[in-house]
């Protein structure tokens, strides 16, 4: 029989972050810091519309690109946070998460053999998603000394004529690193001169701790070659809905929604009933539980510093990434041996990327008191080591 499997699939790794949740869950009294989900409830009010929307018996398919009442306010909205400015009728396309909108994006952008420049360590999506869509991934290793941010310098030094697309993945998922300003201006600078097209996901937006968020669409010469990916799964905590949306170019998000169509038809329509909801009365829930992941995040970098484990200061999303070298074990053994000997799960830096070894991703989507008494366990660990 003919091997069924097309090399393309079997040939890629499974997803790390998954290996310790599948473990974790099956391990009594453990706790796991591994999976970025927000442990808040999706506010009441928005519950409430979806709940609504299906005793008003609204459970028959949107159009194909979404609901235009909430394609019109996720326009009003990355216009009046974001400034940035989109047609809610030829620029805007809800999706299926943010991860429906990256996978469509690169297969209606790519050709075999253009190349994707993707900054890591970063989301476990991207490498696949462009494989799948016939490009060619091209590594670009980010450094804890630039607080992993990326800086032009490295950008142009990745640049080749097949370059098409740069993924700009910030916040980051796992550093929990963000851009600002004038570290997009140099990026925009290179996306223009050598033309280049930008995928930015900015599902973390609004978890930000320093300044305000800033997309690259918003800079000059930008709006025409960016891809803008947001959702509700993080900001909203509404992960079990799968909504989520993209806004860029009419010729580019038409192609989308052409794949979209043969491939989804159109996103929950519950879930849309209650995203509109959330863009209209959500902005107080967000800011709350940004207040708690703030508070979350604080009290790791300070009981981070009291063990003297090293960790940069991370202004956004809700994830920290403290450095393990000084034990020299791999992180996958490191996260292995933390979990069977003090059973909390925490995930390799190399899930994300070869350049995360060495380093540790920590969630800080928990209560207080889990925090508090997985650090605990941590400390212990780390003691131990040091005292071998």
């Amino acid at each position: 029989m003919r091997d069924p499997i097309a090399k393309r699939v079997s040939g890629m790794k499974s997803s790390g972050i998954r290996k310790f949740f599948d473990i974790v869950s099956e391990m009594p009294d453990a706790i796991s810091l591994g999976v970025g989900e927000p442990d808040f409830d999706t506010p009441w009010h928005i519950r409430d519309e979806g709940i609504y929307s299906l005793e008003r018996g609204q459970t028959f398919y949107t159009s194909n690109s979404g609901l235009m009442e909430l394609r019109s306010e996720i326009c009003r909205f990355t216009r009046s946070h974001y400034n940035a400015d989109y047609d809610p009728a030829t620029e805007t396309l809800i999706t299926v998460g943010g991860s429906e909108a990256i996978d469509i994006g690169l297969r209606a952008m790519l050709e075999p053999g253009d190349e994707v420049i993707i900054p890591e360590p970063s989301y476990v999506s991207y490498v696949p998603c462009t494989i799948m869509a016939g490009g060619e991934p091209v590594i670009l290793s980010l450094k804890e000394e630039n607080e992993f941010r990326l800086t032009a310098s490295e950008l142009e030094e990745a640049i080749t004529p097949r370059t098409k697309i740069l993924i700009l993945p910030f916040p980051n998922n796992p550093t929990g690193a963000i851009m600002e300003r004038s570290d997009l201006e140099g990026i925009a600078r290179l996306c223009i001169e050598h033309d280049i097209f930008v995928m930015s996901d900015e599902i973390y937006a609004a978890l930000t701790y320093k300044g305000e968020h800033v997309t690259i669409a918003s800079l000059p010469g930008m709006k025409e070659r960016t891809i803008l990916i947001n959702g509700f799964s993080k900001a909203y905590a509404m992960t079990g809905w799968r909504l989520g949306y993209a806004c860029g170019p009419k010729e580019i998000i038409g192609q989308m929604t052409k794949l979209h169509q043969y491939c989804i038809m159109c996103a929950p329509t519950i879930s849309q009933y209650a995203a509109v909801e959330a863009l209209k009365h959500g902005d107080r829930d967000v800011e709350e539980m940004r207040e708690a992941y703030n508070e979350r995040r604080r009290f790791l970098l300070h009981e981070f510093e009291r063990m003297e484990l090293n960790c940069f200061e991370p202004y956004g999303a809700f994830y920290v990434f403290p450095s393990i070298k000084e034990f020299g074990m791999p992180s996958d053994d490191f996260c292995t041996e933390l979990l069977r000997a003090k059973k909390v799960a925490v995930v390799p830096g190399t899930a994300f990327g070869d350049c995360g070894e060495g380093f540790v991703r920590i969630s800080y989507a928990y209560s207080i008191e889990s925090l508090k008494e997985a650090l605990g366990r941590i400390e212990e660990y780390i003691t131990e080591l040091r005292n071998k």
